[in-house]
């Protein structure tokens, strides 16, 4: 049953670290319910590296590209230093609030109150502001603005991706543009966090004492995270975020209705 739950959590990962409705959220959630002995910021941090592998491989063109024209020049040196700027605020605001994000902020509570909150913020910015501008309309303060928002994501339930693609959108970006400015951002920071967190001898010890359940949960984000960043690109180019945001919200609801701690 442990392996399946590492499954199930795997799963879990990929789908909602790309889909704005708060992968963190969800992963405390469905640990909490399925009782699984590995439920923690150890394991879940461990499935980033699958949902990590899914974003490069998905980008890769683009993190080619921009690494290329950001040493030699090109057309997407620009795109490379907004995100490495955009990058900034979120690095300072983790070091300062890492303690309170791996302890008191993982409150199921907390959890579905940001999700109520984010989710109706998400649903008025979507319906309401413009959609007209496209990547290379990104200016450097729009692109920090859309960093600070991320900065947001480290409280559990607020969701990476549901913080920056509202952002985005209320920054007049078309949907499309706001979610892979949104995917893009997301990669350094969950890299550097990811191994600071799987580097400390604890969790390293963690993952050895269990590597089938470990291997299973990454291998599982992986492929999921893939098959969830491009539905999402391909919905959102013909769809709103309505639907998300109305999915948290009811989420949210269901948590602080039946009491969880």
């Amino acid at each position: 049953m442990q392996l399946l739950y590492a499954v199930i959590l795997g799963l879990t990962q990929g789908l909602t670290e790309f889909i704005p409705v708060s992968s963190s959220g969800h992963l405390i959630l469905v640990g909490h319910f399925l009782g699984f002995s590995h439920s923690g910021l150890a394991f879940d941090t461990a499935l980033d590296i699958g949902t990590l592998a899914a974003l490069y491989l998905f980008f890769a063109r683009d993190f080619i590209e921009m690494a290329h024209d950001l040493i030699k020049g090109g057309p997407k040196r620009k795109l490379a230093w907004y995100l490495i700027a955009s990058t900034i605020p979120a690095v300072i605001v983790g070091v300062l609030i890492q303690h309170a994000a791996e302890t008191v902020f993982r409150s199921s509570q907390l959890v579905a109150i940001n999700l109520i909150w984010v989710g109706i913020v998400m649903f008025f910015v979507d319906r309401l502001c413009r959609s007209d501008k496209v990547m290379s309309n990104i200016t450097l303060p729009q692109a920090l603005t859309v960093g600070l928002a991320q900065c947001l994501a480290l409280v559990p339930g607020v969701s990476r991706s549901g913080a920056t693609i509202t952002a985005g959108r209320a920054l007049g970006f078309d949907r499309v543009t706001a979610t892979r400015f949104s995917f893009l951002l997301s990669a350094p920071i969950i890299t550097g966090a990811t191994l600071k967190v799987l580097l400390k001898p604890a969790n390293l010890h963690d993952f050895a004492s269990a590597p089938s359940l470990y291997i299973a949960g990454i291998l599982t984000a992986f492929i999921s995270g893939y098959f969830a960043i491009k539905f999402l690109l391909a919905y959102l180019s013909r769809h709103g975020l309505g639907v998300f945001a109305i999915y948290r919200i009811a989420v949210g609801i269901v948590i602080l209705a039946i009491g969880l701690k």
